[in-house]
């Protein structure tokens, strides 16, 4: 068994809408039915008891390593801990070869679980030792380190709640919600509004402290010192006991509280220095240690912190209790867990020596041991919900520090000795205030009533009704998919949104191009969602990007599939028939939002099947409204776009919209039939997309087809009163459908430039010429600048043998380079006639087009 290409599909794809890991997986004929192998399963049970049966989905075949492979990929990852339900093992058309898709919640954790998994099945049929617990173990340690922590995911479940859409931005807790210009970020438990001054002043205590007492907040009397003597000093001016801690610090680290001793001062002072430069001294409140957390300038919830400690039971060590105590499965490292598993330190050994004891001491049953003075969870503390308990006065106060020093989010420290009552009326304090607070202590208290508090946080980014989405279209198809991607941009820029795009030819946005290239996948359709200035994104979805990688967004308002044509690389990444192609295109449609459309070409029997797995509604389109998909779409009162006489119409029940051939001129009066074809898909999107009428018509009459445009999509230009026609076809299908469009325009005598891409099937390059064999005079052959794969010539040899037995053409001749066929075709030219150069190197092509032309216009004027 050996794998290949292993993927990781980030977004919706071909399988799942779920992320997934896929691999190719080749299997030897011993292998293809993993039962005939002695005792393979009763030794791979051996090895991982707990994996799933063999046969899964109650599949009754013949089953062969790749499904084993599969169920112990998800089998090992369930054990981890990690969420994942969906995999499947897909037989290909080459023998002995399969594809494997499972699903994974982490993409390093998917990857490794496959690795551990083909290790077992080698182990197995080598009769080497494979252990489980470990690998089950390294993958829960990787998706701890990989995922997202509990303060940042509940923010996330209460975004994914409202069908805000999300985006990781790092390895770490920032995260973009939203799309475009209605995107904002937050940072475990920081939004983006909050300014980077009010978070300068949650960090300096002392500042934070003056701001709030000048405010009528109480806090606790204190301020910075310089050394040891002084903060002796001011430990006398304000009154034993006493806190010292680092006056920029976070999580509790270098806190030592209750100092009431010059000794204990002296020591307290050395470990704040270890955590900061500048140390403060301030007066010791009694009672509990409280969160209070604002959000929005509410009270979300309160939780009362009790710093790590063990309860003795007269048998056990010190040492023993914590032990004992971190064995809880709620108790982890880091913020990936509920609590914190209490650390044994020279802090902690520090604290227990001051009562006497050490961490081999016995403790009394019942004793309650203290391992450190700060409750804060990240130092193994724990928490009790106290949200209803506070009192309006207190909420009050709290609520009044997070405005004076600018939180939108703000854990605020209170201690006092209950919520039950003022503060002024107990003596009790606001002791701190911080801008990102740790949330767990309220997601999961280890006492009392959890609080969902990323809800109201998703709330103070997002007002109600607002889920972050912007317009997105996804356009694919065999042909016309990025003429029809520019149009609509083009319909879209004309309504006032700010427009990303993504194609062939780049990623842009707001008429800016910002990347080049072939840009028609994933990674492109991301960052042009990401962009501030992005109001609508109208996003071409080639198949390559959604094998590759999948979608690169969760859903769409609208998808438009133009066609499912033979020539969209068959034979390549087991995609071998037109059907193939179409399940593969239908991944767009699938993932219409339910109150989206799917715009479809009814004409097209392939994308016509498509609309019942759409989850919105339909609108289809053709030229003949007459069709039965039509008619009965229409009959139905939905939806649809055609051509009458010499209008394009929109219909749904009794009401039309009409628009003249003639007012867009990009058809050429309805004689490009194919770019009527792209003009209705983009009509019925814009329509989708809830575009006024009058903005789509004044759309469609100011989208010129030209080189700026619409680059290599039927580029017409003049030239010494001959006609030149630049276009990108490179599929049979639109080489017939270039054809049609040429023998509609008037010429005395036509050629045609053409070269075939070498990553399509033989039988797809010669096809191209036996058509234009019998629709043009001179052919004009050259070598593309990139074979893919083919020898010098192959691809030239292939596209002689399509014009063998040609009817028309009575001139051929080969070329070698792109640019000397096209000045070669030109020199053959005369007035009247008409030469379609099917262009390999677009740009450059068209600059070289361009300039012959301007000369020749030059030289008449």
């Amino acid at each position: 068994m050996q794998l290949s290409r292993t993927r990781a599909l980030r977004g919706p794809n071909l399988w799942t809408r779920s992320t997934a890991i896929e691999t190719i997986v080749r299997c030897e004929d011993s292998e293809q039915r993993y039962s005939t192998i002695p005792g393979f399963e009763e030794k791979l049970r051996a090895r991982f008891p707990n994996i799933a049966p063999l046969q899964p989905h109650g599949a009754d075949q013949a089953l062969s390593l790749a499904h084993v492979l599969e169920v112990a990929t998800l089998s090992l990852q369930a054990q981890a801990g990690c969420p994942v339900t969906f995999s499947r093992t897909h037989v290909t058309t080459e023998p002995g070869t399969y594809q494997v898709v499972v699903e994974y919640t982490e993409e390093a954790v998917g990857k490794l679980a496959m690795e551990k998994a083909e290790a077992l099945i080698h182990a197995t049929l080598n009769d080497s030792p494979f252990d489980a617990d470990a690998a089950i173990a390294a993958l829960r340690e990787l998706d701890e380190d990989e995922r997202i922590g509990p303060s940042t995911g509940a923010i996330v479940d209460a975004a994914v709640a409202r069908g805000i859409p999300f985006r990781r931005l790092t390895s770490g807790s920032l995260v973009q919600l939203g799309w475009g210009s209605k995107a904002r970020r937050f940072q475990a438990a920081e939004i983006d509004s909050t300014s980077a001054v009010a978070e300068s002043i949650a960090q300096d205590k002392d500042l934070t402290k003056r701001l709030l007492h000048a405010a009528g907040v109480p806090v606790p009397m204190g301020r910075p010192v310089a050394d040891v003597n002084e903060a002796w000093e001011v430990a006398l001016e304000v009154g034993l006991p006493v806190v010292v801690k680092p006056q920029d610090g976070n999580q509790g680290k270098g806190v030592v509280v209750n100092i009431t001793t010059r000794e204990g001062l002296e020591a307290a002072y050395k470990t704040a220095s270890e955590f900061g430069d500048e140390i403060m001294v301030e007066r010791f409140l009694p009672g509990h240690d409280f969160r209070l957390l604002v959000v929005g300038g509410q009270l979300v919830a309160a939780a009362r912190r009790e710093p790590p400690q063990v309860l003795g039971d007269g048998q056990h060590t010190i040492r023993e209790l914590v032990n004992l105590v971190n064995q809880d499965p709620r108790r982890g490292t880091g913020h990936g867990t509920a609590l914190t598993k209490i650390r044994l330190d020279d802090i902690a050994i520090s604290r227990i020596a001051s009562e006497g004891m050490t961490p081999d001491s016995v403790p009394g049953q019942g004793q309650r041991v203290v391992l450190r003075n700060n409750a804060n969870l990240s130092t193994g503390g724990s928490a009790t919900d106290v949200t209803d308990d506070v009192h309006p006065e207190i909420a009050a106060r709290a609520i009044e520090a997070a405005q004076t020093i600018g939180l939108h989010i703000c854990g605020v420290d209170v201690v006092c000795e209950t919520m039950l009552k003022p503060l002024e009326e107990q003596s009790g304090g606001i002791v701190e205030v911080n801008a990102a607070p740790g949330l767990r202590m309220h997601l999961a208290p280890s006492f009392g009533k959890p609080r969902h508090v990323g809800i109201p946080m998703v709330d103070e980014m997002f007002s109600a009704g607002n889920d972050g989405r912007i317009p997105v279209v996804a356009v694919t198809g065999t042909n016309g998919k990025t003429t029809t991607t520019r149009v609509i941009t083009h319909l879209f820029t004309s309504h006032g949104w700010r427009t990303a795009m993504t194609n062939t030819d780049g990623v842009y946005v707001n008429g800016r191009q910002i990347d080049s290239g072939d840009c028609s996948g994933p990674r492109s359709a991301r960052n042009a969602l990401a962009h501030p200035e992005t109001d609508a994104a109208v996003l071409e979805c080639a198949r390559g990007g959604i094998l590759r990688e999948g979608l690169g967004f969760d859903r769409c308002q609208v998808a438009v599939v133009t066609n499912v044509g033979e020539g969209d690389h068959l034979g390549l990444n087991f995609i071998t028939t037109k059907e193939d192609v179409g399940v593969l295109k239908r991944v767009i449609v699938q993932n219409v939002a339910p109150t989206g459309y799917a715009v479809l070409n009814a004409a097209d029997p392939l994308v016509a099947a498509m609309a019942h797995v759409c989850p919105g509604k339909v609108i289809f389109f053709a030229a003949d409204r007459h069709h039965p998909v039509m008619a009965t779409h229409r009959a139905q009162g939905s939806r649809v776009v055609y051509v009458d006489g010499d209008s394009i119409v929109a219909a749904e029940g009794s009401w039309r919209e009409s628009i003249a051939l003639r007012e867009i001129p990009i058809t050429r009066n309805g004689a490009i039939t194919f770019q009527v074809e792209n003009v209705m898909a983009s009509i019925g999107a814009a329509w989708a997309s809830g575009l006024p009428w009058q903005t789509i018509r004044r759309g469609l009459a100011g989208f010129v087809n030209d080189s700026d445009n619409a680059p290599g999509r039927f580029n017409v230009m003049d030239y010494r009163g001959a006609t030149i026609i630049a276009d990108y076809g490179h599929n049979p299908d639109a080489i017939r459908a270039l054809i049609q469009a040429v023998e509609a325009m008037p010429a005395n005598k036509r050629s045609v430039v053409i070269s075939g891409a070498g990553d399509r099937r033989d039988e797809d390059i010669r096809v191209q010429t036996e058509m234009l064999g019998e629709a043009f005079d001179d052919v004009i052959l050259y070598q593309d600048a990139a074979q893919r794969g083919r020898a010098d010539g192959e691809v030239i040899a292939l596209l002689r043998q399509g014009l063998q037995g040609a009817s028309r053409t009575s001139y051929v001749t080969e070329i070698h380079g792109e640019f000397i066929a096209i000045d070669h075709a030109l020199e053959r030219l005369q007035p009247g006639d008409l030469c379609l150069v099917l262009v390999d190197q677009v740009e450059e092509a068209l600059e070289h087009l361009q300039r012959h032309v301007a000369e020749a216009a030059a030289a008449q004027a």
